[in-house]
C-alpha cells in the first residue's frame, strides 16, 4: 500500500478536525432549524390567505353581493351598469357619513334596527326607501303596515305614481297602509297596498311592503324589476344599508374605532399569531429546575480546547479577541516569571518586562497593550513577537 493510499484512507474526504462531514453538519442544522421554518412557513401562509380580497359573493339575504335566490345581486348589477353607484354596508355610521341631497339610502329589513337608527333615519336628508321596514316605515314616515296578500296573483298599480305605472303589474307579499296625503299603489284585499310612497320634510320616502320582489327569484316576475329599477335608481347614489345585530351605532357623531377599521379576518389572525407566540415560548422557554451533572461520553484535551476556539476565531475573522488572548496569557506568564501578583497593574507588567529584556518600554507597551491585529498575517507576526518576548523573559 502506498503512502497515498495510507493518507486517503486515514483522512475520509469530507472530514475536519471536529469529526463532522458536511452531511452530517447540514443534517444537524435541519433538525435544528425544521421547526423555526415550520412556524415561518405558516404564517407566510396565513399572511397569504389574509392577503387574498375577499369573496365578492355572500350567502346573506337581500344582500347585492348574494347571487342565490334569496339574494339581490341581480339588481345591483342592472343599476351599477345604468351608471348607478351602489355601497353596500351594514355599518349604520357609513349612512350617516353618506347622508346628502341625492343620495338615496335603501334600508332593507328592521330587526336590529333600534331606537337611536330610527331617529337618524328620520333626520337624514336623503331620499329613503324603506324596504320590509313596517315599523320604521310608520316611524319614519306615518306609513303602517296591513295584511299582506295570501296569493300570487299580479296587482296592477292603480295610482298615478309614474314608477308604479311603468311597471304594471307587481307579484308581492307586501302590506302597507298609506296615510292620507300619500300615494299608495299595488293594492290587494282590503286596504293594504304593496308601495307607498310619501314626501317628508322635503324628501321623498318610498315604502316597499315586502322585499320579496327586489330577490333574483323573484325580479322577473311582472314588472317587479321594473318598479325596483326606478326606486332604487332615482339617483346617482345607492347607499344598501343591510342592519346587523353587531352594528356599533349608539346615536354618537361617529362610531369610528380601530376594530371597526379592520377587515374581519383581523381577529382570527390575531389568534393565530397569539397561538404562534404561545407554541413557540413552550418549544424556546427556559425550563427552570436543578442542574443535572451529565458526564462527558469523550475526554477533551486541553489541546484540542485551544485548536477548537482559534478555529472558531478564525472562521469568525476575530483577529482582535484572538490577539487579546494571546497577549493576555503572555502578560500573565511574563508577570509570574518576574514575581509579580497576578493584580498587577499594566504599567507594572511594562516596566518589570523592560528591565528584564532590556528593551524599550514604549515597544513592551505596543506589543502587550497595542491596537489590534487586523489580518491574519498580522496576527501570525503579533504571535511571533509574544513568543520571542516571553523567551527573553524566562531567559532574563
Amino acid at each position: 500500500m502506498s503512502t497515498t493510499d495510507v493518507h486517503a484512507g486515514s483522512h475520509p474526504a469530507g472530514v475536519v478536525g471536529d469529526g463532522t462531514t458536511t452531511r452530517s453538519r447540514a443534517a444537524g442544522r435541519w433538525r435544528r432549524l425544521r421547526v423555526p421554518l415550520a412556524l415561518v412557513a405558516a404564517l407566510l401562509v396565513i399572511g397569504l390567505l389574509a392577503a387574498l380580497p375577499e369573496p365578492r359573493t355572500s350567502t346573506t339575504p337581500l344582500a347585492p353581493d348574494n347571487p342565490g335566490p334569496t339574494g339581490a345581486r341581480a339588481v345591483a348589477q342592472i343599476l351599477g351598469r345604468h351608471g348607478v353607484d351602489v355601497q353596500y354596508t351594514r355599518r349604520f355610521a357609513d349612512v350617516v357619513a353618506a347622508d346628502a341631497p341625492g343620495v338615496t339610502v335603501a334600508v332593507l329589513g328592521e330587526s336590529a334596527l333600534g331606537d337611536a337608527q330610527v331617529d337618524a333615519l328620520r333626520g337624514l336628508g336623503a331620499d329613503l326607501v324603506l324596504v320590509g321596514t313596517p315599523w320604521t316605515a310608520e316611524q319614519v314616515a306615518g306609513i303602517r303596515g296591513g295584511f299582506g296578500a295570501t296569493s300570487d296573483a299580479p296587482r296592477p298599480a292603480r295610482c298615478d305614481d309614474p314608477d308604479a305605472r311603468a311597471a304594471g303589474t307587481v307579484v308581492s307579499t307586501g302590506a302597507l297602509v298609506a296615510a292620507p296625503g300619500q300615494v299608495g299603489c299595488f293594492p290587494s284585499a282590503g286596504a293594504s297596498v304593496a308601495y307607498v310612497v310619501a314626501q317628508v320634510d322635503g324628501r321623498r320616502v318610498a315604502a316597499l311592503g315586502s322585499a320579496d320582489l327586489l330577490t333574483n327569484d323573484h325580479l322577473q316576475t311582472a314588472g317587479n324589476a321594473a318598479l325596483a329599477l326606478r326606486v332604487l335608481g332615482r339617483g346617482e347614489r345607492l347607499v344598501w344599508y343591510l342592519p346587523s345585530w353587531d352594528d356599533p351605532w349608539d346615536g354618537t357623531a361617529s362610531d369610528e374605532t380601530l376594530a371597526s377599521t379592520m377587515p374581519p379576518w383581523t381577529g382570527p389572525l390575531l389568534w393565530m399569531l397569539a397561538l404562534v407566540v404561545v407554541v413557540a415560548g413552550v418549544w424556546r422557554g427556559r425550563r427552570f429546575g436543578r442542574l443535572v451533572v451529565e458526564p462527558l461520553p469523550v475526554v477533551v484535551r486541553a489541546g484540542e480546547t485551544t485548536r477548537g476556539r482559534g478555529r472558531l476565531y478564525r472562521r469568525g475573522r476575530a483577529h482582535g479577541h484572538a490577539a487579546a488572548a494571546l497577549r493576555a496569557a503572555t502578560a500573565s506568564r511574563c508577570a509570574a516569571r518576574l514575581g509579580l501578583p497576578r493584580s498587577a497593574a499594566a504599567p507594572d507588567v511594562i516596566d518589570a518586562v523592560a528591565r528584564a529584556t532590556g528593551r524599550d518600554a514604549a515597544g513592551v507597551e505596543e506589543l502587550l497593550y497595542g491596537p489590534p491585529p487586523t489580518t491574519d498575517s498580522a496576527l501570525a507576526q503579533l504571535a511571533g513577537r509574544l513568543d520571542t518576548l516571553e523567551s527573553e523573559v524566562h531567559r532574563s
